[in-house]
């Protein structure tokens, strides 16, 4: 009696016909910063230094959960340093050590996301 195979499911294989494959952060971060010029700055010394000036001002503790952020990226309880006014490029807010906070990375993936997108900034 001839072996029957099984054929494994295609569906889950298939790329996105139209955009990019979900979850590709890669290719999304790339596309934002060709779109917006601003995004270097995150990549500058002086952001590293400012993002590290707050991290320990603020004890590194998210300042909106009480979170010890004292994991390592992408762990949700590594610091991330968050702007309270979202400063759309705006440089004067960008580099205001007072318009950032420390906040976890589960918290700024979520919640600050949700608030965002809702407009509520």
């Amino acid at each position: 009696m001839p072996k029957i195979k099984i054929l494994k499911p295609l569906v889950g294989t298939l790329k996105p016909l139209i955009g990019r494959s979900p979850g590709d952060e890669k290719a999304r971060h790339s596309e934002r910063d060709q779109n917006q010029p601003w995004r270097a700055w995150y990549y500058s010394r002086r952001w590293k230094a400012l993002r590290k000036a707050v991290w320990v001002r603020d004890l590194y503790t998210c300042r909106k959960t009480g979170t010890l952020c004292i994991g390592r990226y992408p762990a949700g309880n590594s610091p991330v340093a968050d702007h309270i006014i979202p400063h759309r490029g705006d440089p004067d807010l960008f580099w205001d050590i007072n318009n950032v906070q420390t906040v976890s990375k589960e918290y700024h993936d979520s919640e600050k996301q949700r608030q965002e997108r809702a407009g509520r900034w």
